[in-house]
């Protein structure tokens, strides 16, 4: 058997080559959509990709499974289970609880596992030469390290009213089947730490049946189903907004992109034209280079491991856009906007200098020290708003501090003050620049980032209040 784990960090995303090394087939399950990684593997392996398994429709991600098997003829392997609502719209080969997949000499078993989703299946995999007992568990977002799947998506992000607690009791029974198995057997799970499929998420790429029936809070609960309902739905993060838009593509027949884009270099005039029509400008820079001068308009969202979750929070998927980006990083960028199906780039500009040289004149963004924040605080006569998620916020915050999640601030500018002086704030500066942004593009003045955020705040022995 060969076995790799490719992790995409921006997304905190696993999907998984495994092959037949006897009869060279291998099988990819839960893909990317920047599939050339796997094609590069196969290559390397001398192996063909001949199976595609996924195990539910995502919301995090856009999945690449019809992408792969249009480039290699792959058979995919989904789920039909779920009821009616739940099915795939397109051609696929359907499994179901108990279903087996056959890859050479490696069988997977399928597993029916709701409560993430209705349709939610785990692969349970034997290495048939070594062993008749099973080797590995492919848990999609049933059980990750040290944490669960949430069954509130579907609700929160999908709109779909009362389905958070059914999915709790189904995961509920779901864990049974988990728990029935032998404690070797390995777990390798769709999302790692950082992934808001989960709100506890280990930092490690794995664990064992065994060691989760120790430490994973979710096997504690033992018979108290009710106990484990009200754990498992209290403090949830925010999921991003284009997840509703994720689980709809994952399920139709959509385009497909088997390439990754080459992004075009716009000139000034076209980049002018551009934003005339209404396109959006994503710089991309430091938020220090962003602050000392930025085109107006444009909303800073840095080229770091969150750039796409945050992207898809204020890019929409009909409208174009522009990135402000290092060419050396376009690449990266262009990929992980894929991921999340943001394939509208109309253009790229290296930085802003052709556009300060053709006339155009920079802003500069009011950043302010904790000693200036201090000295405005202590007048009383300033809107503080906190742009955490509601759960950073109730872990401490700091008196008076209005909480407004950043990712809902576009459709809740009523709620900051024109009038007074406002100061926003989050952890440690990424957010509120973001936000900085957001509000300057909606002709807001009196706003001031107080970028070094509750992480300067704490380091300064200052109180916070608990909620």
């Amino acid at each position: 058997m060969y076995f790799q784990h490719i992790y995409d960090k921006s997304l905190a995303q696993s999907s998984y080559f495994i092959g037949c090394q006897k009869v060279g087939i291998a099988a990819v399950i839960d893909p990317k959509r920047d599939v050339d990684t796997y094609l590069e593997i196969a290559q390397q392996q001398k192996m063909n990709i001949t199976h595609i398994l996924e195990t539910h429709i995502h919301a995090d991600f856009l999945s690449g499974s019809r992408e792969l098997a249009s480039l290699t003829g792959a058979q995919m392997f989904l789920s039909d289970e779920g009821g009616p609502d739940w099915q795939y719209e397109f051609d696929h080969t359907g499994v179901k609880n108990g279903s087996i997949i056959e890859l050479g000499n490696l069988k997977f078993e399928v597993l029916h596992t709701p409560g993430h989703t209705p349709e939610s299946i785990c692969f349970l995999l034997t290495d048939k030469p070594a062993s008749d007992a099973p080797i590995m568990l492919f848990t999609g977002d049933l059980v990750f390290v040290g944490d669960i799947g949430r069954p509130d998506l579907l609700e929160k992000a999908a709109g779909l009213i009362g389905t958070q607690e059914i999915g709790a009791h189904q995961l509920f029974i779901s864990l049974k089947k988990f728990a029935a198995l032998p404690p070797y057997v390995q777990v390798w799970p769709a999302h790692g730490a950082g992934s808001a499929c989960g709100k506890a998420i280990g930092s490690v790429p794995s664990t064992t049946t065994g060691y989760e029936m120790i430490r994973n809070w979710a096997f504690q609960f033992q018979q108290d189903e009710e106990g484990f309902v009200k754990y498992l739905l209290a403090d949830q993060p925010e999921p991003p907004k284009y997840f509703a838009k994720m689980k709809q593509l994952n399920k139709l027949n959509r385009p497909l992109l088997t390439e990754v884009p080459i992004i075009k270099a716009l000139d000034n005039n076209e980049l002018l034209s551009a934003l005339k029509k209404g396109y959006k400008l994503i710089d991309t820079r430091d938020k220090s280079i962003f602050a000392t001068g930025y085109i107006p308009g444009s909303i800073n969202i840095q080229a770091n491991n969150s750039f796409n979750t945050w992207a898809g929070w204020f890019l929409d998927y009909d409208t174009p856009f522009m990135l402000i980006a290092n060419p050396n990083e376009l690449d990266d960028l262009t990929r992980k906007l894929m991921r999340i199906g943001l394939d509208n780039i109309y253009g790229y500009i290296p930085d802003i200098n052709e556009w300060v040289n053709a006339g155009g004149v920079p802003e500069q963004e009011t950043v302010i020290s904790i000693n200036e924040f201090k000295e405005l605080y202590s007048n009383n006569d300033i809107q503080i708003v906190d742009l955490r998620g509601a759960t950073e916020y109730k872990s401490g915050h700091i008196s008076k501090a209005n909480n407004l999640f950043i990712g809902h601030l576009p459709e809740n500018m009523n709620k900051i003050s024109r009038e007074k002086k406002v100061v926003i704030h989050c952890q440690s500066g990424d957010r509120s620049t973001i936000a900085y942004s957001l509000l300057a593009r909606e002709g807001f003045k009196n706003v001031l980032n107080f970028s070094e955020g509750m992480n300067k705040w704490i380091q300064d022995n200052n109180p916070v209040e608990q909620q």
